[in-house]
């Protein structure tokens, strides 16, 4: 897509501080768009976020997206454009381990920048990320389509289903007018990239091993996930963001962001991808876990509304995606500055 139309352009994002936030801030930073954050500090330590030092480049407000009145008040005075809603509890091994907290940030923080939305008029365009596990996981061959069903299984992904139902009744309810803002969905697939430091997420677990001369530990080898580096999602979210603040009636709705069937591996054959790509002597083995919290074994999407409706499609296969990962960091371990090598990507990727 064409970067340049968000040059100039207010833009709210909310998880800013995040992995996905950070990458798409630098994107809308090197587009030349106005960029206000709303986040809570950095999730990780380290954090991609303070590594790039994007702070100093956009409007950075550290607040959580439950606290309804200081988000809608912050969102009032930057007067945006265009709201990309990151900012979520996102790791489903979490919401186990807090099941209110999870329904909080995601359920009710969807109601509060809706709320938000509602009481900002220069809003023309709304997007608000879910995820690729909101949908009833059937463990079907196919790919779910936005049609589907959708009620998640564990707190977090049953959170964003229900996010999903909220926005789709605040689109119904409050911004039917023909001058209301435009509100869609973005559903994508296991994001993976370069400064990803979470917990209990396949690529930084790959990386950490590595790193310490430790083999990869892996808990489900054998479960398939539609990987996708994280530019491809944050390209389908700037595409629909934009389609929709120049035409609302043809393209608001819900829309999957994932993988072609290629990248769609299971997470034994992502690791192995991983270890030959690093090199040094890189490898894994399964360990199995007692009681452990349930995960899907195979889950992907349909991505056909995305391409035929936006003309969004995946640049990046898992191939290039783990080459890119690897390159980023051992980059940074040699010593080039992070928000260098994240750059250097994003034009690589956009092709600036």
């Amino acid at each position: 897509m064409d970067l340049n139309f968000y040059k100039n352009k207010k833009v709210f994002l909310t998880g800013h501080t995040g992995f996905k936030g950070t990458w798409l801030s630098r994107i809308l930073i090197l587009a030349g768009a106005e960029v206000t954050g709303y986040s809570l500090e950095p999730p990780t330590e380290p954090s991609i976020f303070e590594q790039t030092k994007t702070a100093s480049q956009m409007k950075s407000i550290i607040g959580d997206i439950r606290d309804g009145e200081k988000l809608k008040a912050a969102m009032i005075e930057a007067k945006p454009d265009i709201v990309l809603h990151l900012a979520a509890q996102p790791i489903v091994r979490t919401s186990y381990k807090d099941p209110v907290g999870t329904y909080e940030s995601n359920v009710m923080g969807t109601v509060n920048i809706l709320e938000a939305v509602r009481a900002t008029p220069s809003v023309k365009s709304f997007v608000n990320i879910t995820t690729d596990k909101v949908y009833l996981n059937r463990e079907w061959a196919w790919g779910y389509r936005e049609n589907e069903e959708l009620c998640g299984f564990d707190p977090y992904s049953n959170s964003k289903s229900c996010s999903e139902l909220v926005t789709y009744s605040y689109r119904n309810s409050f911004f039917a007018e023909e001058n209301s803002p435009a509100v869609s969905t973005a559903r994508s697939g296991n994001v993976i990239g370069g400064g990803d430091y979470a917990i209990d997420r396949i690529i930084p677990d790959c990386i950490r091993a590595v790193e310490n001369g430790k083999e990869i530990i892996l808990r489900n080898p054998n479960s398939t996930r539609p990987y996708q580096h994280v530019l491809e999602c944050l390209r389908g979210y700037l595409t629909l963001a934009k389609a929709q603040y120049e035409d609302k009636a043809s393209f608001a709705g819900s829309y999957n962001f994932g993988p072609d069937d290629e990248s769609c591996v299971t997470t034994g054959g992502l690791a192995t991808l991983f270890c030959d790509t690093w090199g040094e002597g890189a490898g894994w083995k399964n360990v199995s876990e007692t009681n452990a919290p349930h995960e899907a074994n195979f889950l992907k999407l349909d991505c056909s509304k995305s391409k035929s409706v936006l003309g969004w499609y995946p640049q990046w296969g898992i191939k290039q995606a783990i080459e890119k990962i690897v390159e980023w960091e051992k980059a940074v371990q040699c010593g080039e500055s992070p928000a260098e090598v994240t750059d250097r990507q994003i034009k690589e990727y956009f092709g600036a």
